[in-house]
């Protein structure tokens, strides 16, 4: 199948081992930020395949991982509201917060609703204006123009009844805080293709240059990974930080001008708290203040909720690249996916979730 089955291409794939073998001369390590790629290698084996020395480091690029516990806990609130009917997409049900998920809270009566897009939150609340309709916007700038156009027709609707809990994250200041912390260690990145596909390439040259690392923007199937690792060996091997786009057939340099004016009109740049990191400045989005009636933050008041995460966690480190999911002392054990202690356990690109799903369990394996 066209751009399927190609892209897997088991002789292509051994001719750009064999090539990125070819051009290694020393260790390097190098991060992928999107918890999408972070699944696609740990599922093909890509890292097990790579020269020795070279390391795969497992960034925060799992919007669903960084969502912070507080959010959480506001989303149950919400969601636990007499009258309401909570959207979601489906991988944030299992998500845990400070004491439950919201399956527990739909399981004690709570109307908790999996939706495909929410335009579907949008056409609910039309149909039912006795009932206020929430939806959870959360993801990186990926899954921003459509969050934005549900709130932009809502405003357009005139409907009293919808309103968002945003939890959007930014992966530019992600990567600059990753390369500030001081027991940093990544020394190139591979720069996710489906979030350049919207905002383009034009906030990473700066981000290459200001701290010394190639940036290679790449996709997601086995020859895209391994061709975006070949050129960012290249790069590191030449001393060249520039950022290069080895996803060119989905990623323009100017990205998509529509989607990046829509987000530009309703939402606007605030200081996020990511789930383990802390607080990154300017590393998100907020409803802007001509669309803030539609902000469930506000309208439900539950800014000032008290949360605490379990001890045992360590997905704030695995987040940081610091711990592989394994090295975990929880991992497999007080921590699975039936039992989950963090987000990076359940959500569909978190990386203990990966390491749990394709058998990667042993810690002397990873490390």
């Amino acid at each position: 199948m066209k751009y399927l089955d190609e892209f897997g291409d088991p002789v292509l794939a051994r001719r750009l081992l064999d090539r990125i073998a070819a051009v290694t001369s020393r260790p390097w390590a190098i991060m992928e930020v999107c918890g999408g790629q972070t699944h696609s290698i740990i599922r093909h084996g890509i890292d097990q395949l790579l020269p020795e020395g070279i390391d795969l480091i497992h960034g925060p690029g799992c919007p669903v991982c960084v969502t912070p516990v507080a959010t959480i806990d506001q989303a149950l609130a919400i969601a636990a509201t007499p009258g309401v009917t909570f959207c979601s997409f489906g991988d944030m049900l299992r998500v845990p917060g400070s004491g439950a998920d919201l399956f527990t809270v739909k399981s004690q009566g709570a109307d908790v609703r999996v939706v495909y897009s929410p335009l579907d939150a949008v056409r609910m609340a039309r149909e039912n204006p006795q009932r206020q309709v929430v939806f959870f916007g959360i993801g990186f700038e990926t899954t921003a123009p459509a969050n934005a156009m549900a709130v932009d027709q809502a405003r357009r609707l005139g409907l009293t009844n919808f309103s968002m809990l945003v939890s959007h994250v930014l992966v530019p200041p992600a990567i600059a805080a990753v390369m500030e912390s001081p027991s940093v260690r990544v020394q190139a990145f591979l720069a996710a293709g489906h979030v350049c596909s919207v905002m383009g390439t034009g906030q990473y040259p700066a981000l290459a240059e200001k701290y010394s690392v190639p940036i290679v923007v790449t996709g997601f199937e086995p020859l895209d990974l391994l061709e975006g690792i070949r050129r960012t060996i290249v790069a590191l091997e030449a001393g060249r930080f520039e950022v290069d786009n080895a996803y060119a057939r989905a990623v323009p340099a100017e990205g998509n001008p529509a989607a990046r004016a829509m987000i530009e009109r309703v939402f606007e740049v605030t200081d996020r708290t990511w789930r383990g990191i802390g607080v990154i400045p300017d590393s998100g989005w907020r409803l802007a203040a001509a669309y803030r009636e539609f902000d469930a933050e506000h309208r439900f008041d539950v800014g000032n909720i008290q949360t605490r995460e379990s001890p045992l966690c360590r997905a704030g480190e695995v987040l940081q690249g610091l711990l592989k999911p394994t090295q975990c002392a929880a991992f497999g054990r007080e921590c699975t996916p039936r039992t989950p202690l963090g987000a990076t356990m359940v959500s569909s690109e978190g990386a203990c979730a990966a390491y749990f799903a394709y058998r990667r369990l042993d810690a002397k394996e990873t490390s």
